[in-house]
């Protein structure tokens, strides 16, 4: 994908964002704090999809409410073309909700069960007092039909749909209210593989066809790679790299974003040293994370100075920012070899459904036949 001009401004900034949780208060003693984002500094510009990727508990999910105002900051600020909305009163963070939206992980348990698919999708439209009735019933009727379900579907109930299509109706509820910014938590771990290529080309063709700006947080390196433009990793809390998805896939600078690109499964057994990049030890954790950088734990190549002294994000090559010390100085590194952006059988995937979509079969990705092997 074609990343955004960098003299784009930025739609959605971070400065110096935070968030601590306070898990347990002693009768005597100091309160246990879980440091669940520290410090991240990030600027998504518009109209580009952006991606957020590491481990599970890394603060992803946390970052994300804060980026849409579901969760308070403890320090810094959030930007929305330009303004501080991290603490707005009630009312203003009301109005300027129609036009940031989320779509959660689990659809079923974001959906009302005991309204209809029809009442959950005009829900946002009536609270910002968008259109008459039947202005709002044809948008839900078009809304539907634009995420691959019928008119019909309307007087239905979420527990009448399977878990791809209960995504498909969170997708069209987030796009109600006509938003700028969509930011989707893992909108499809939790759905097959075959449905997952589905909903990705959906929200690529959404994004185009709304003008969004989407915001992905999602474990298959494959899926981002083919969808993102630009790429931030996390890790215990901490940014520890950001730069557009093919420099950062094809040349990782930080040692822990090499350690989730080894975690790419080979196309071919033995092709490469299992060994190679791969990271030991467990997470540090969230409530005392060690000093100087989070990574140097668990880094095959950490020096004295990772341990007392904390690196900030500095300029890297091709467009990045990095977080490390030794940034520049790492071994050269093999990435996995993966087709423009996709493994030979996400390809196929995406290839054939837009195929039935209609798409030109030229220009959809599909390997050859020598490389379609069962």
């Amino acid at each position: 994908m074609t990343a955004p001009a960098e003299t784009v401004a930025p739609v959605l900034e971070t400065r110096g964002l935070e968030r601590r949780f306070v898990t347990h208060r002693p009768l005597f003693g100091a309160p246990t704090v879980v440091q669940a984002v520290n410090g991240v500094d990030l600027a998504i510009r518009e109209g580009e999809t952006f991606a957020i990727v590491g481990e599970s508990g890394c603060g992803k999910s946390t970052l994300a409410r804060m980026l849409i105002g579901l969760i308070r900051p403890s320090a810094g600020e959030v930007l929305y073309r330009g303004r501080d909305i991290s603490h707005l009163p009630a009312r203003e963070m009301r109005g300027l909700r129609r036009e940031l939206q989320f779509i959660f992980q689990d659809p079923f348990s974001s959906l009302n069960p005991r309204m209809s698919v029809g009442r959950l999708i005009e829900e946002p439209m009536q609270a910002h007092g968008i259109g008459t009735p039947a202005e709002r019933r044809a948008r839900v009727a078009y809304l539907l039909g634009r995420v691959g379900l019928r008119p019909e579907h309307a007087g239905r109930y979420p527990h009448e749909f399977s878990g791809g299509q209960r995504q498909r109706i969170g997708i069209a509820r987030a796009l109600a209210s006509g938003p700028r910014v969509l930011i989707g938590d893992e909108p499809v771990s939790a759905l097959d593989v075959s449905i997952q290529a589905q909903v990705v080309n959906m929200l690529e063709e959404l994004k185009d066809e709304f003008g969004l700006t989407l915001i992905v947080i999602a474990h298959d390196l494959a899926v981002i790679r083919h969808m993102s433009d630009r790429v931030a990793v996390m890790y215990l809390g901490e940014v520890v790299e950001t730069g557009p998805v093919d420099a950062i896939f094809e040349a990782p600078a930080h040692p822990y974003t090499r350690a989730l690109m080894t975690a790419i499964p080979a196309p071919v057994p033995g092709s490469r040293p299992e060994t190679a990049g791969i990271v030991e030890g467990d997470v540090p954790s969230p409530t005392a994370p060690p000093p100087g950088c989070r990574f140097h734990t668990r880094c095959p190549f950490a020096e004295a100075r990772c341990k007392t002294e904390r690196p900030r994000l500095a300029p890297g090559p091709g467009g990045r920012l990095v977080a490390c010390h030794l940034a520049g100085r790492l071994p050269d590194f093999a990435p996995r070899t993966l087709a423009p952006g996709l493994t030979s059988g996400a390809a196929r995937r995406f290839g054939l459904w837009r195929a039935a979509r209609g798409g030109d079969v030229a220009t959809s990705k599909i390997p050859p036949a020598e490389e379609r092997r069962p």
